[in-house]
């Protein structure tokens, strides 16, 4: 492996803000399509890939999403040309036999709900990461949050299934509008040790 170089790293960290105003400029979908195929390589445990994308686009879907939006994310979001809702399966270990062959990882799951729980949580947030590494690889921003109500996402758009919602991330081009200053960012030494 090679190291990034410092513009890359630029784009992936330094300079990627969270934004939460929106140019009026589509996501095409072959640009979400490029996403899933970038996300997609990223670790998870025994390759699980418990997470489920719903990309919001349409009106109709925005319309869908938005009773179950905390107020102050209401506007921002439905000007967002996309919005993801990142979901975790419940019934990932269905899909072992085929995503991890070699072993019947399958067996390690069933019937044992808390460890089920626990390793879809866990892999499908490490998937939004990805989701949102791979948005801001393609040129995308990003405006990851958590403040919408789950059991109403849940109900409108994972019904009948064992996904939950996570949390969601608008994606597009950013304007600028609304963004903080960034926050700060301590130094190793604050939140880390080397034993």
């Amino acid at each position: 492996m090679t190291a990034l170089d410092n513009a890359a790293l630029d784009v992936l960290f330094r300079n990627a803000r969270t934004h939460n105003g929106w140019q009026d400029k589509p996501v095409p979908e072959a640009t979400l399509r490029a996403l899933w195929d970038l996300m997609k390589m990223g670790p998870t445990s025994a390759n699980c890939l418990p997470a489920r994308i719903v990309f919001v686009t349409s009106p109709e879907a925005k319309a869908k999403l938005k009773p179950h939006l905390m107020q102050g994310n209401v506007n921002k979001t439905m000007a967002a040309p996309v919005t993801a809702i990142i979901g975790y399966d419940l019934d990932f270990y269905e899909h072992l036999p085929e995503l991890f062959p070699h072993t019947d990882a399958k067996s390690w799951f069933v019937g044992h709900e808390a460890l089920i729980a626990e390793t879809a949580f866990r892999n499908g947030t490490l998937q939004g990461a990805y989701l949102i590494l791979a948005a801001r690889a393609l040129g995308l921003d990003c405006g990851p949050m958590s403040g919408f109500n789950q059991e109403g996402v849940n109900n409108a758009f994972f019904a009948g299934t064992r996904i939950k919602a996570n949390f969601l991330c608008s994606i597009g081009y950013g304007n600028g509008e609304g963004m903080f200053p960034r926050s700060p960012r301590p130094e190793f030494d604050r939140f880390c040790s080397m034993i």
